[in-house]
């Protein structure tokens, strides 16, 4: 079964699809002066009144038959009757189990890792404060993603399960609910907006009493990504650039509308791929993406590569690129953390200005002599 992670990896990776932004709908029992506090966010939706907050997920996975409300409930508050149907989840959390890398930053970053007791696969943590965490055996190993330790999670009694779906199909989710567990499904991986993404950092303020704290996080990426914005908002998009490498026999390329463009376009260069209409991805054959793209100034390859001749060992074909035959190759997934997880995986989403401006240095390295990658490295 662990097989199935790097599949389910590939899938958050290149099939990035987007949730449709609905209106919370206002029960008459509830006041209307509330406003939603999520911008950026597509799937989100969190409305906060005294003692308690309505939380709604929308579009967790592709093509969802179903969106989730939960009420996070505070101590002694009074909720209306309206709202009792949703799931009730007592706030402040004192302890939670997290199935996706993507939440450890969140938990970092408000500083209350230490209310996570559970994780599936904990060797996929890169994060080194989170790492001792799990040395120390305060984070035990829950299983896996698709066959999650039920027995050990009723032992570890949890105050919230956050875990995400990829389909209709979640037997697993049904499990959890039917041993009496408190679930909540999130789906942070469905944004393509790179800034709502990292927006769900609000969802962990609203579980952990700090809404203050996270909306005060977010707005500095936020500034710090329009930073970097403003940086190369004078430039042109000259450098041309191709995205991706083969999986199996076929080589997907992120459409126009993915999170993948955005950083593109956002970076000032010209993704070869920006005109195709969508937010997933397409697979080509390897002969049309050398049509297109052989002479591109510069190449983003997928996976763990670190050095050129590894790159070409896995596809002799890969040569025939100007971008390798010019060294002009970048990876954003091959350094690792202590135990093998991919440090882009995990920190990226919540950062997506570090994301920026390691793309910036890419393709305009004059305006930004003295960053050094987060996450990139050029193929040696």
């Amino acid at each position: 079964m662990k097989s199935l992670f790097p599949k389910l990896i590939f899938i958050l990776s290149f099939f990035l699809l987007i949730g449709c932004k609905k209106n919370e709908t206002q029960n008459s029992t509830i006041s209307e002066n509330i406003t939603n506090s999520v911008e950026y966010a597509s799937g989100l939706s969190i409305l906060k009144y005294e003692g308690y907050s309505v939380v709604k997920i929308i579009n967790p996975w592709p093509n969802s038959n179903k969106n989730f409300t939960y009420v996070l409930k505070e101590k002694e508050a009074k909720v209306p009757d309206s709202l009792e149907k949703y799931t009730s989840i007592k706030v402040p959390l004192e302890s939670v189990v997290v199935t996706s890398t993507t939440n450890i930053p969140f938990l970092e970053m408000l500083e209350v890792e230490n209310k996570l007791v559970g994780f599936p696969q904990t060797d996929y943590i890169s994060s080194e404060k989170t790492r001792v965490l799990i040395d120390k055996g305060s984070v035990k190993n829950v299983g896996q993603n698709e066959k999650l330790n039920i027995e050990q999670l009723i032992e570890l009694a949890p105050d919230l399960i956050v875990t995400f779906g990829i389909d209709n199909n979640n037997p697993m989710l049904d499990n959890l609910k039917k041993s009496g567990l408190n679930v909540l499904i999130q789906g942070d991986w469905m944004e393509q907006s790179p800034l709502g993404k990292a927006e769900w950092i609000k969802l962990y303020g609203a579980l952990f009493g700090k809404e203050d704290k996270a909306k005060e996080l977010f707005d500095k990426i936020v500034d710090s990504y329009k930073q970097a914005q403003k940086l190369v908002s004078e430039q042109p998009a000259a450098s041309s650039v191709l995205y991706g490498s083969m999986y199996e026999d076929v080589w997907y390329v992120a459409k126009g509308e993915s999170w993948v463009a955005e950083f593109m376009k956002d970076a000032k260069s010209n993704y070869l791929w920006a005109d195709l209409k969508g937010t997933g991805s397409e697979g080509l054959s390897f002969e049309k993406v050398l049509v297109k793209a052989k002479t591109a100034n510069f190449w983003i390859a997928t996976g763990s590569v670190k050095t050129l001749e590894e790159l070409g060992k896995n596809n002799p074909h890969y040569t025939e690129f100007d971008a390798f035959k010019n060294k002009n190759v970048y990876s954003f997934e091959s350094k690792l953390g202590a135990t093998g997880g991919t440090i882009y995986y995990e920190l990226s989403p919540s950062r997506p200005d570090l994301v920026l401006k390691d793309y910036i240095k890419i393709f305009h390295p004059d305006l930004l002599p003295s960053y050094e990658f987060t996450f990139a490295s050029k193929l040696n």
